[in-house]
């Protein structure tokens, strides 16, 4: 069962996006890529279903809006 509301982690990101991790820093701080939530005091991760929605149209992608 996929649970969309997961949390993952920086090397299931990259995996699944084939995103460099600089890249990846970078379109964080662009506001084209979703940004990370805490989830312990030095950890950090993603909603799954954030990375999904950008995965399924990256170029469209704005955290504001969510276009």
């Amino acid at each position: 069962m996929n649970n969309p509301e997961r949390i993952i982690r920086m090397k299931t990101v990259l995996a699944r996006t084939g995103l460099s991790r600089s890249t990846l820093y970078r379109k964080i701080a662009e506001g084209t890529f979703p940004r990370q939530v805490p989830i312990s005091v030095h950890g950090a991760g993603w909603h799954e279903s954030a990375v999904n929605r950008w995965i399924a149209d990256p170029r469209s992608y704005s955290e504001n809006g969510r276009v």
